[in-house]
């Protein structure tokens, strides 16, 4: 592999056609300050995007975004996760004079962060309420005197006197906001201290910033944009496009046991994130699958902090490990080799399962967002969003998010184009590595059976004054004569037994799908079906309803479809490379146990997957491989090369 290839860790989320792919010719000269000459700049970032990182191209607007902030600018980046945010600020951190703060809304993952940094041989620390006295006093004066190159901060820290003391007495070369998306009020990870963030220019105007997110949509790009006072900086905005994660939304029929077989039959031993609604579901969740041989873990904000740290540190330390958990998991983290996300209940928004899902293949490799959604989720949703604080045009903002998520759920079009649609991306064409592109799925003309539901809540509450959910509405239609039926009489009405072409499944689908374009209402504490405006169009004729028919799938579909690109993400490793690359991983395992890292500081899945390909025999050949940096070249180079020299494993 030559210097002028991207890594596989590379090879992500980035627009691949634009990515500068010529070979460079890096400069060995030291790293230049904020006050060198543009073209010195240029090449210092280049230099120590080499000699740093190990990597020798940037990807897609990297370099522009760099030159930007390296000159001053302010920049607004919105970048897949796994597109490479992080370097668009921690260059600029090596190139300009100053130490670049950095804010960070997760306390719990600032260390590893400092891990990673300080592994490639660059000067990091990082102020939060974990820190004892002493070691913070040191920190503080790091700072001071320039020592450290970049200081991660939490967002509530700048409400402090002393921080905003401590910031004035240092250089700062800029300021990094992550997670930028956390200052909408509208967004599903909003964090009222990142509103406060808007002073950085008030107070530090010289000094530029750059805000950062995965996740926005335009309006939410315009709401970061004027909370931050940022409405002058220059906007990035990279492909959605995650080609290697493959979409996936299954009819929830028995939820944990889909979701084992998912596990056994696709992903043995893999990395993976779990999410639930609840926090009773998360828990039930991970016993269930511990007690099926899996290696899970719950996270939920119930658990004592001392419990959430423990099993948040184990996944991100360990191969192998599930974490089961609410939505208040995952923000932040780096871990680069989760190969599935998987949801048991529906997200909230489009934003909340974009941002969910691209926790998965971080890296570049193939990786499964497995979603099972069924008729109780929509009816739970909508009862929600009708009995949440707020006012109206909130929940109307809520019920819009809602919608859209349905309409991802529910399309017979390829998911992939729905999703960058929403965000407001133009697609080229089917992705072919969804689940509507490997199977599509039927649609029907279900006016017909729409009519027959409609027609019985319509009875129900006019005749008989009386609404039911769709559980006991299916009932009637098939013509079942239980004990409640019979109670109230409900074997007499005309609509009963009427709807014998259809089964239970299939009429909980088409009750699903009237949810889910607002033919049907959920009202009251019992989630009983009302009619809405729109019904009577449908019974009255005047409107067609077309319904999604599930096509069955293959048990392994993710194994054996081939996602768009694949031959770019991922070459298939030769059985004796395979054994190179799991010695190598042991390896890893080991030494990050030793140093009390995670192991994808130590190497990504995807450098040392290349390292088994080509077996570099030398230093020299070593420090070839895509995402070896000089540090890491120094500190692990000849353990590598005694691991390659041993024999294969019998």
């Amino acid at each position: 592999m030559s210097n002028a290839d991207l890594s596989l860790a590379d090879l992500s989320t980035a627009d691949l056609s634009s990515a500068d792919l010529s070979t460079v010719d890096l400069s060995l000269a030291d790293v230049t300050d904020s006050d060198a000459p543009a073209g010195e700049k240029v090449t210092a970032a280049l230099d120590v995007l080499r000699r740093v990182f190990g990597y020798d191209a940037f990807r897609g607007f990297q370099r522009e975004v760099i030159d930007h902030v390296v000159d001053g600018g302010d920049a607004l980046v919105l970048m897949p996760t796994g597109g490479g945010k992080s370097l668009c600020y921690q260059i600029p951190a090596l190139v300009r004079d100053g130490v670049a703060v950095v804010i960070s809304p997760l306390i719990a993952l600032m260390q590893d962060q400092v891990d990673a940094l300080t592994a490639v041989g660059v000067k990091a620390g990082f102020l939060n309420s974990t820190l004892d006295l002493d070691t913070r006093r040191l920190v503080e004066a790091e700072f001071v005197a320039g020592e450290i190159d970049l200081l991660y901060l939490a967002p509530e820290a700048l409400a402090s006197r002393a921080t905003l003391s401590l910031l004035d007495r240092g250089r700062i070369s800029l300021f990094a906001i992550d997670e930028a998306h956390c200052v909408s009020q509208w967004g599903h990870d909003f964090r009222p201290d990142y509103l406060n963030l808007s002073m950085l220019h008030e107070r530090w105007p010289g000094v530029p910033r750059i805000a950062l997110t995965a996740t926005a949509t335009s309006a939410t790009r315009s709401e970061i944009a004027t909370r931050l006072n940022l409405t002058g900086a220059r906007h990035f905005v990279a492909s959605f496009d995650r080609p290697n994660i493959q979409y996936r939304i299954v009819p929830k029929r028995e939820p944990r046991k889909q979701l084992l077989a998912l596990l056994r039959d696709e992903h043995p031993g893999d990395a993976g994130i779990v999410y639930c609604l609840s926090r009773a579901s998360v828990e039930k969740t991970a016993e269930f699958l511990a007690a099926n041989g899996i290696d899970a873990l719950p996270y939920h904000a119930g658990l004592d902090a001392a419990t959430r740290a423990a099993n948040q540190q184990r996944f991100l330390r360990a191969d192998g490990v599930v974490m089961v958990a609410t939505i208040a998991f995952g923000m932040g983290i780096d871990k680069p080799d989760v190969r599935f996300v998987a949801h048991l209940d529906l997200p909230k928004s489009v934003e909340g399962y974009y941002q969910e899902t691209g926790r998965a293949g971080r890296d570049g490799l193939p990786s499964t967002a497995w979603l099972a959604y069924g008729l109780q989720d929509v009816v739970q949703q909508r009862k929600m969003i009708d009995t949440s604080e707020g006012d109206l045009a909130h929940r109307r903002n809520l019920a819009a998010h809602l919608d859209a998520m349905l309409a991802l759920c529910e399309t017979v079009r390829c998911r992939r184009v729905q999703l960058l649609e929403y965000f407001g991306e133009p697609a080229s064409g089917n992705c072919g590595n969804c689940d509507t592109c490997l199977e599509p799925p039927e649609s029907w003309d279900g006016t017909v059976a729409a009519q027959k539901l409609l027609s019985t809540v319509f009875r129900l509450d006019r005749e008989r004054n009386q609404r039911f959910g769709a559980g006991h509405c299916i009932d009637i239609l098939l013509g079942r004569s239980n004990d409640k039926i019979t109670q109230h009489r409900h074997d007499s009405l005309t609509v009963f037994g009427i709807g014998g072409e259809l089964s239970e499944a299939e009429w909980r689908g088409v009750v699903r799908q009237l949810l889910a374009e607002g033919l049907l209402a959920v009202e009251g504490d019992y989630g009983t079906l009302a009619l809405t405006d729109a019904s009577a169009e449908v019974l009255g004729r005047r409107r067609t309803v077309m319904l999604r028919r599930e096509a069955a799938r293959p048990a392994k579909a993710a194994r054996t479809a081939k996602p768009r690109g694949a031959a770019t993400v991922v070459a298939e490793l030769t059985p004796e490379a395979t054994d190179t690359f799991e010695r190598l991983r042991a390896w890893r395992a080991t030494t990050a146990k030793e140093q009390g890292v995670p192991a994808y500081v130590i190497f990504h899945d995807a450098t040392l997957r290349q390292i088994a390909a080509d077996t570099p025999s030398s230093l020299a050949e070593l420090s070839q491989i895509s995402g070896v940096g000089e540090a890491k070249l120094a500190k692990y180079g000849e353990q590598i090369l005694t691991v390659l020299t041993e024999p294969p494993q019998s």
